[in-house]
């Protein structure tokens, strides 16, 4: 039983990255590069702190090549960083990131973990990342990895002395290194052994970038290096393309890449455990003769290779069910279930087994009526017989014993009724974590990806008389037009749900506004009372009756929030029939599938003394962000603008350009020489952070500026105002050091080094420890007009509410008129 535990913790981790896809149908070539998997029995966890650390060139290498379990363990699902296809940032652009590792590990053929550790943005020093996470929760959690996964090599993708940059990058190393060590440990992390075992890896190694280390070599001492460009025939290109197509996930980081050819070192410094001498597998014992009685198995293996039949790989499935008896009556559990879970698989490969249950609609909540489409088919001459379907949450047994003839499928449709069932959201967002780590009790969610589907199914199918059980989704694909058949994941939702239109309100004068909230239906008939919560020194006016008569009914409630004498910052929450009503919100991209979860109902309420007298702003979108609607909630008309709109620019009092604008679009030179014209005419420009890689203009500013990597991540750190006296900080909002209170993650970022004369440069701040950095906000006047450029993060705070931050940059936008 205590293996067994181990065994569903795997394959659940596992089979989970095929939730919601297409189905996996393997070509026989795909088909026999498995089998020969079968006679490797090797384990690589690659370990670093975000998406998009991992170098999928050598998960690429280990499993396909090397035909090893390659695991990446990204400690952070990336929460911290920039959007560059979207608005959302935070909890949501994790989400993003999460699926966008899992959809690489499926072209790369590599698993994936996580931490607990939340990715609260860029950090220098990894004491403050250790300190931020909880350092002893993250360790208990790289300590669980290793012991679930049992890798033979760790590979740090950084070193532990700061080479790599990111104060999150040198923790994850040392969290690495000293995980290593007590893995093995009875003594250390006790409570997890009830459900699993201690283990020591072999070793641990860096993976050097040549971006920190440009001159190793493999005949540095302590290194070895592996030549990882090889090309695989059975999956037509080389690990470099295929790492390519992997990384190209990455698409929220803008990380597409091209694919390469030829030979590539990969470089590998030894850091503790048995030394590699001249491979990073030396040692490493890959074969059965590492289990007893695993000798026999890996004959019958190279037979089955040997009578592989490309054109009929229903041929193999005698021979693997012979070899699945043998591997059953191993005593090491660990890789027993790891086979017998890789032969099962092939057994249903080669059968050319197509098995699907799909829902009638994508969501439903619990109480519901679920109409449900099974499809079964055999596309073999195998002889199969479908026994039966179970699932024990719905009390579901349909038993059928049918022969399923070649290539003649079984559909039938089930009707229920859904018990009490969670809604579906992320495992790591159920509860408030810290700033630093999420809260996740479960100790068998820890290191999951994603969600087990809300629903699943298990098949007994009877194979040349073997049973054997295979487990699948519950799925919702639908027909488009243009794109043809599309899977989006059955969800289960709250029974009603409560959107609030803006996450955040701000008033600056005592009258009324109208809060928007979308009540809707995901249900059948509905009624009931909304209470609204606010801060002290609000009066909320609202109907507070609802009727729905069937599902997808909406009301707009229209809530007349006014602030009273002396109005708190904070909360507005909606309560639905006496419980907190949950938000619900859908992220949509091709490339992942379609995610949906549930915050809780609420927006921010800010009361900000702030003055204006523009009226018009154009901007220039970035990559991603959402101070074109934290502007609009202060009373500015915001247009967002192209290229042909620069040629009525005259009508904007200011014109804004989004972060990272200058690094992405591609007109940037000739939109620059626009945007000059406009200023010189006496139009405002603001320009908000680029980064100086990739820029597709230098031309973007009237006199020279130098970007750097300069940034202030200390989001508390001392504001030095350098000429306090400037228009800037006077009019039309007298800015003082208290409008810097209470900022979030950053300070900004990015920040110039070096700018022309012209330019004044308004403030300096710095981390502890370091030299002031001066360049965060740079003014010069332009002919007729006013120029700045800043590296200020109000992306990320004004949907944070920071008055400060609001005021600051109205004040921007207002230069010319105060």
């Amino acid at each position: 039983m205590f293996m067994k535990k181990i065994f569903l913790i795997i394959c659940t981790l596992l089979i989970s990255l095929a939730q919601a896809q297409m189905p996996y149908q393997p070509h026989s070539s795909k088909i026999f590069q498995q089998m020969k998997k079968l006679n490797v029995l090797g384990n690589v966890l690659y370990l670093a702190a975000h998406p998009d650390d991992e170098n999928t060139r050598f998960i690429s290498y280990c499993a396909n090549e090397k035909l090893m379990n390659a695991t990446y363990l990204s400690l952070t699902r990336g929460d911290g960083g920039q959007n560059l296809i979207g608005p959302e940032i935070s909890e949501e652009l994790g989400i993003i990131r999460t699926q966008e590792l899992l959809n690489a590990r499926r072209i790369d053929g590599g698993n994936q973990f996580f931490t607990r550790a939340n990715d609260f943005g860029y950090s220098k020093t990894p004491d403050e990342t250790l300190e931020i996470w909880d350092k002893n929760k993250i360790l208990a959690d790289v300590v669980w990895a290793i012991r679930l996964f049992k890798p033979d090599i760790i590979v740090c993708r950084f070193p532990t002395d700061g080479g790599g940059g990111h104060g999150h990058h040198t923790a994850s190393a040392l969290l690495a290194e000293e995980a290593f060590e007590i893995a093995g440990d009875k003594n250390k992390f006790p409570e997890q052994l009830q459900w699993v075992d201690v283990w020591k890896p072999a070793r641990v190694v860096t993976n050097t970038g040549r971006w920190w280390n440009d001159k190793i070599s493999a005949e540095d001492e302590g290194v070895v290096a592996e030549n990882i460009g090889n090309y695989n025939p059975f999956l037509g290109m080389s690990y470099n393309e295929l790492a390519a197509r992997s990384r190209t996930m990455h698409k929220s980081q803008g990380f597409g890449s091209t694919g390469v050819r030829g030979d590539l070192e990969e470089f590998f410094e030894h850091r503790k455990g048995l030394e590699a001498q001249k491979s990073l597998f030396d040692g490493i014992n890959q074969s059965w003769s590492r289990v007893n009685g695993g000798s026999k198995i890996e004959k019958k293996i190279l037979k089955l290779l040997a009578q592989f039949d490309l054109s009929e790989p229903e041929l193999s499935i005698p021979s693997l069910i012979n070899i699945r008896k043998d591997v059953e009556a191993l005593t090491d559990e660990f890789w027993k279930q790891t086979k017998l879970k890789e032969i099962d698989e092939l057994i249903f490969q080669c059968a050319g087994i197509y098995i699907e249950a799909k829902a009638d609609e994508f969501s439903k909540t619990s109480g519901d009526s679920l109409e449900i489409s099974f499809e079964l088919i055999n596309r073999s001459s195998a002889k199969v017989q479908f026994h039966s379907i179970e699932n024990k949450l719905l009390s579901l047994a349909i038993q059928k014993d049918t022969l399923l003839r070649s290539n003649a499928s079984i559909n039938w449709n089930e009707q229920i009724i859904l018990p009490e069932l969670p809604i579906s959201q992320p495992y790591w967002l159920d509860k408030k974590g810290t700033l630093g780590t999420y809260f996740v009790e479960n100790q068998h969610q820890i290191g999951k990806p994603e969600n087990e589907p809300a629903l699943s199914f298990k098949a007994n199918l009877i194979i040349n008389n073997q049973l054997l059980v295979y487990t699948f989704p519950l799925i919702y694909k639908w027909n488009d037009p243009v794109k043809g058949e599309l899977y989006r994941p059955f969800i289960i939702t709250p029974k009603i749900t409560a959107t609030i239109e803006q996450p955040i309100y701000l008033f600056s004068k005592k009258e009324t506004q109208e809060i928007v909230i979308t009540l809707k239906n995901q249900t059948t008939t509905q009624k009931g009372a909304i209470e609204i919560i606010t801060p002290d020194g609000w009066n909320a006016s609202f109907d507070s009756v609802f009727a729905f008569s069937k599902k997808g009914d909406e009301l707009k409630l229209i809530v007349h929030l006014t602030p009273l004498k002396n109005p708190k910052n904070g909360e507005i929450r909606v309560i639905i029939n006496g419980n907190s009503a949950k938000a619900i919100n859908s992220i949509q991209y091709d490339h992942i599938p379609t995610q949906v979860w549930f915050p809780e109902s609420s927006a921010k309420l800010v009361y900000i003394d702030i003055k204006k007298k523009a009226t018009k702003i154009g901007y220039l979108a970035g990559a991603g962000d959402v101070v074109p609607e934290a502007l609009r909630t202060i009373g500015y008309q915001v247009d967002l603008i192209q290229e042909a709109d620069l040629e009525n620019s005259a009508q904007y009092d200011a014109i804004l350009t989004g972060i990272r604008f200058f690094n992405i679009n591609e007109r940037a030179p000739f939109i620059a020489e626009k945007l000059m014209k406009y200023v010189e005419n006496g139009g405002n420009l603001i320009v908000q952070y680029n980064t100086r890689h990739q820029m597709k203009t230098q031309d973007f500013a009237p006199y020279p500026i130098t970007l750097s990597r300069d940034r202030v991540t200390e989001e508390n750190a001392k504001v030095t105002f350098l000429k306090p006296n400037h228009f800037v900080f006077q009019k039309p909002n007298k800015i003082s050091e208290q409008d810097f209170d209470h900022w979030v993650q950053e300070r900004g970022l990015y920040f110039p080094d070096k700018w022309d004369d012209k330019y004044d440069a308004l403030i300096s701040w710095n981390d502890k420890g370091e030299d002031a950095k001066n360049g965060a906000l740079l003014v010069a006047p332009y002919g007729k007009g006013y120029y700045a450029y800043t590296g200020i993060s109000f992306f990320r705070e004004l949907p944070a509410g920071v008055s400060g931050a609001y005021r600051l940059l109205v004040n921007l936008i207002e230069m010319g008129n105060e």
